[in-house]
């Protein structure tokens, strides 16, 4: 609490889209007197949210900047495009401001280091997005692997399989782009609707090693299904200087629906979390079971500032993930696949299109570590690589 026992005064940049979520995240708490809801800032008039009405005395703003200077908020939750994120968030620490960040948080190391400068010289919180980090299902995970019930653990991987019509890439200007306005902008499967897979992974790893990933080598392939600048399928492979490998195979052109599954394989067994549900099976049990509780971030950032609880999801521990995408800003265009390969499911806005039996092609990759290209995939080519990848 602050301002004699008031409940910190929180604004939204980016009231609308996704940032609708945020405001149901934010109305239970407004509700019950955790936070005021103080602001929400859009360029847009907002969007109706029935489950989260606007409270009568929050005021609505088109500009960031006028926000923080008519309200003062003490926290301030950024949901807007991710190459819009760092100048918008050095604002809100500038102005005294705690700061929930939606993933990516930024886009190269260099962002990334500048934030990093900016929260300490402030003083104030940096937390970013990631929700998945709060689930109790994968603290359940890295207890069991902290107690070597899975053994030494020799790989780490991650496959999800979705789908994402032809209205996703039509939703906005920056939609599957790589940069815009000479920004990067990297909306790709990796790093925006997927980015969590990969995260989720690069969490295992430092709870295995004891310290965040640092990669010796990363290699990806990329490819796309229609003309757009990004992957909308990837498979990634990180080699840390130290700890086992990293892996995630990923598509929005899936055959089937895979949510997101995390597979540690250890010399005594094999855990597998699917982290959008927070299901988990450890070794020796029959079925996944559901692990309940995932704590909300802006919840864990409300305690940060109350009395010290650690942060769920600090900006330090999505390092080695900004290093992913620092390293694959270089990387060509991925490769477009089409022909029989690929088959449309609906028509108009909602087309979606399919990879024919990319489901198999990625089960195989996270199962065995291996790229589809050094398994035999017709349609597989070979991997961008970046060695001695950049660091913090």
């Amino acid at each position: 609490m602050t301002g004699g026992g008031r409940p910190p005064r929180v604004a939204l940049v980016g009231a609308n889209g996704h940032g609708r979520w945020h405001r149901r995240a934010i109305a239970p708490l407004h509700a019950a007197g955790r936070l005021c809801l103080a602001g929400l800032v859009d360029v847009r008039p907002l969007e109706e949210e029935p489950a989260a009405p606007v409270p009568p005395r929050a005021r609505t703003f088109t500009d960031h900047r006028a926000m923080l200077a008519a309200v003062r908020p003490d926290v301030v939750v950024v949901c807007t495009p991710p190459h819009t994120h760092l100048p918008i968030a050095l604002d809100v620490l500038a102005a005294g401001a705690d700061l929930l960040l939606e993933k990516p948080p930024v886009l190269d190391l260099a962002e990334h280091r500048a934030l990093a400068g900016a929260a300490a010289a402030s003083g104030r919180a940096v937390q970013v997005g990631f929700q998945a980090l709060g689930s109790a299902a994968l603290a359940e995970l890295t207890g069991t692997l902290a107690a070597g019930r899975l053994g030494p653990v020799s790989r780490i991987a991650a496959v999800a399989a979705w789908r994402r019509p032809d209205g996703y890439y039509a939703r906005s200007p920056w939609a599957g782009r790589r940069s815009l306005d000479g920004r990067p902008v990297l909306d790709g499967a990796l790093a925006n609707p997927l980015a969590h897979a990969v995260m989720q992974c690069l969490a295992v790893a430092e709870a295995v090693t004891g310290a965040p990933v640092r990669p010796a080598r990363i290699e990806v392939e990329r490819y796309r299904v229609r003309p757009i600048e990004v992957d909308d399928t990837a498979v990634l492979r990180v080699t840390p200087h130290g700890g086992p490998p990293v892996l995630a195979a990923l598509t929005l052109a899936g055959e089937d629906f895979v949510p997101g599954e995390v597979i540690v394989t250890g010399d005594r067994g094999r855990a597998v979390l699917e982290y959008p549900t927070d299901r988990l099976r450890l070794p020796g049990e029959p079925a996944p079971r559901v692990v309940p509780g995932r704590r909300g971030l802006l919840e864990n950032l409300l305690d940060h500032r109350a009395d010290g609880t650690p942060l769920l999801a600090p900006l330090a521990r999505t390092a080695p993930f900004t290093g992913v995408l620092d390293a694959l800003r270089a990387a060509p265009e991925p490769t477009l696949l089409g022909g029989a390969l690929v088959g449309t499911v609906g028509d108009g806005p909602r087309r979606e299109r399919v990879i024919r039996g990319v489901d198999a092609v990625l089960r195989h990759a996270a199962e065995t570590g291996a790229l589809p290209s050094e398994t035999g995939v017709p349609w597989a080519v070979a991997p961008y690589r970046v060695e001695g990848a950049p660091q913090r």
